[in-house]
Order: structure tokens, then C-alpha cells, then sequence
């Protein structure tokens, strides 16, 4: 599968300055060999249980991606091709997760900014991004969800008050329960696993709880 996907044509950004203010497209290699602000998508899906409970859900990165494989993830991310909205970047949430949802009915999180180095396949880049962050609320239940195989391996959910505990310290670890793809079948498979603030992709911590702190609002 990343066979596949290094032979599909090289994907092309808007570029910024630090204001926000547009320069022009660059190739994705480009943008991050130089580190070109560019945009991207956050869509973080969370639900209430009938019970009560008030979780959000994250994914685990498939093991061939380039930049943190493995990791836990936000529950939908994607950057903005060249010319491309928020409205249609929205998609993420059907692409990766199967997840239909109008934009209008998005809940907006505000704005978050990143400048992070890195290496992706032993070639060192520099990630400077404009993203806009959304949240879901999802009515479903993790089994009716449809991964994208190439680049999701699972998807779990904990507890939103947990998860805020986790990234304001106060918890080491969180157990979640979730689904994970069985790549022989193509199935959905029932898993739990114990997180660590580290396993997830390196952001600040006030973003994830900051996140979690508003969507709690929105579903209590």
C-alpha cells in the first residue's frame, strides 16, 4: 500500500506567510523541505453514551505511515490540497472513518498553529501549519465505522475527563476501548489498549486538553 501511494502524483498546498496571507502553491516535499505554512483539517468526533458517558474518539495511525506511524492521532486530519476549503477538506471524517456529516453541522474549536521538525523516512522536514479545528458529535456506535485501510489501524475512545487528566498530568494513563482492523479480513475487531500522553503526535498538551475541555462543554 505505500507502494501505492508513492506512485500517485505529488500532492501541491496553498502556502502562507506567518499572517496567514496567501503566496501561492508548492509541492507537498517542497513545503515541508522548507517549512511553508500551509493548512490543514482537525475533525475530533466525541459522543454521549445513553448511560451518560461522555467520550472522544481518536485513531491509531497505520504502521506504513511516514510521520509517526503506530501513533494516536486525532479521529480525522487532513491537509488542504491546492485551492481546496475547509468545507471540502471535511471529507476526511467519510474517507477515513465513514463518517457522513454535513459541514454546517461541524462544531468550530478555533485555530491552532504548529512548527514542529521532523523526519519522515530518514529525511529531516520542518511542519509549519494553519489548521481549523472541528468537532463531531456522533450518534453511532466504533462498530459501524469504516476505516480506511492504508491509513487508519484502529479507533478507540476514553473518557473525555480522563483524557483532559492525561494531558494536564494528572493521569499517566488512560485505557480505551475501541475497534481495530484485522488486515487479513478487512473486519472489525474489538480492542483496548492503555495510552500514554507520548503516544500520541507530538502537539502541545494544552491543544489536547484544550480540545477535550470544549467538547465536553458541547456534549454536557
Amino acid at each position: 500500500m505505500a507502494s501505492d501511494r508513492a506512485a500517485k502524483p505529488e500532492e501541491h498546498f496553498d502556502i502562507y506567510d506567518e499572517a496567514g496571507q496567501w503566496l501561492g502553491t508548492a509541492a507537498r516535499s517542497e513545503v515541508h523541505a522548507k517549512g511553508l505554512w500551509h493548512r490543514s483539517i482537525h475533525c475530533w468526533v466525541a459522543r454521549r453514551t445513553q448511560e451518560g458517558r461522555l467520550l472522544v474518539l481518536f485513531q491509531q495511525r497505520h504502521a506504513d505511515k511516514d510521520t509517526f506511524p503506530l501513533y494516536f492521532d486525532i479521529t480525522a486530519a487532513g491537509h488542504l490540497a491546492a485551492g481546496e476549503t475547509y468545507e471540502e477538506a471535511s471529507r476526511e471524517l467519510e474517507e477515513e472513518l465513514g463518517i457522513r456529516c454535513d459541514f454546517a453541522a461541524l462544531l468550530p474549536l478555533g485555530e491552532a498553529r504548529k512548527e514542529m521538525p521532523g523526519t519522515a523516512q530518514g529525511v529531516p522536514f520542518i511542519d509549519r501549519e494553519i489548521s481549523q479545528v472541528y468537532g463531531h458529535r456522533y450518534e453511532g456506535e466504533l462498530h459501524a465505522l469504516r476505516l480506511q485501510a492504508d491509513e487508519v489501524s484502529g479507533v478507540y475512545e476514553a473518557e473525555l475527563h480522563d483524557m483532559i487528566g492525561l494531558f494536564e498530568d494528572r493521569l499517566a494513563q488512560v485505557t480505551a476501548n475501541g475497534v481495530r482492523l484485522d488486515p487479513a479480513t478487512g473486519k472489525l475487531l474489538e480492542a483496548t489498549v492503555t495510552v500514554t500522553a507520548q503516544q500520541f503526535v507530538t502537539r502541545p498538551a494544552d491543544y489536547y486538553a484544550g480540545v477535550f475541555r470544549q467538547l465536553l462543554g458541547h456534549l454536557a
